[in-house]
């Protein structure tokens, strides 16, 4: 018997096998899950990555810009599975212009952009998924430490601020319903989405030195266990939290 055991999930963001999404779907098939994914843009790159789970999880297309793929979500979810208990929003994009040092000179509409899909979209996922989850469940999603003005991250930083808010938030209108809404702060990761932030080697270089326990740049597995943890029954009265799974570099000065 795993930790989710009979739970229906449902995981987003699955680009490749190095993803924290990726690595969160495997473990939850391994604890006893139900897993379905979604991706957006190569879904016929997602569904070879689905491939390489335990057990080949269906693959649904989502956009989080557009209002027709939400609203459908749970009808197309429906036909995959009979409800859910849990939902991963590991969802983030921002464009080019707004990292890497970029801050003073990024125009609105890229602005824009980071913060519909980096962070409405966590709103909008719950909501979607919401008529799924009559029994209640948990939603859970990625972060990065949005405490600090950190190099390069620039609007991503700001986006991350206003997930972390919205986590708030959304502990407090789905409390009723019975869902648990928390955040995993991961430290840096060498993942396709870090690939994309100019400047990222200088992360690289400083969080293993900086982090209490260590850090290992390639290593979803921490994040991910953290995820499955908070999906499952043994946090039932844990909402509105952000769970820092980055080596304790968060707690650190300098």
């Amino acid at each position: 018997m795993g930790i989710l055991e009979g739970k229906r999930i449902l995981v987003t963001g699955v680009l490749t096998d190095a993803s924290i999404a990726f690595n969160v779907a495997k473990l939850a098939q391994e604890e006893g899950a139900t897993v379905v994914l979604t991706g957006f843009g190569r879904l016929s790159l997602v569904e070879r990555i689905a491939k390489r789970l335990p057990s080949p999880a269906p693959v649904l297309e989502l956009d989080v810009q557009n209002t027709e793929h939400l609203d459908t979500l749970a009808d197309r979810v429906g036909e995959q599975v009979d409800g859910l208990d849990g939902v991963v929003h590991s969802i983030a994009f921002a464009p080019q212009s707004a990292l890497g040092g970029n801050f003073l000179n990024t125009p609105w509409d890229d602005v824009a952009t980071a913060v519909q899909v980096s962070t409405y979209s966590y709103k909008s996922l719950a909501v979607a998924c919401l008529p799924l989850m009559k029994e209640g469940g948990s939603l859970v999603g990625l972060d990065f430490d949005a405490s600090k003005a950190w190099p390069v991250y620039d609007w991503m930083g700001v986006a991350k601020a206003g997930l972390e808010s919205c986590n708030r938030y959304l502990a407090r209108d789905l409390g009723k319903h019975n869902i648990r809404v928390n955040l995993v702060a991961a430290g840096p990761l060498r993942t396709m989405a870090a690939k994309s932030i100019p400047g990222f080697k200088e992360f690289e270089d400083s969080w293993p030195e900086k982090a209490p326990l260590g850090w290992d740049l390639s290593d979803t597995s921490p994040a991910a266990r953290a995820c499955v943890a908070l999906m499952s029954d043994w946090f039932p009265a844990t909402t509105g939290e952000i769970v820092h799974v980055d080596g304790g570099v968060h707690a650190i000065g300098g």
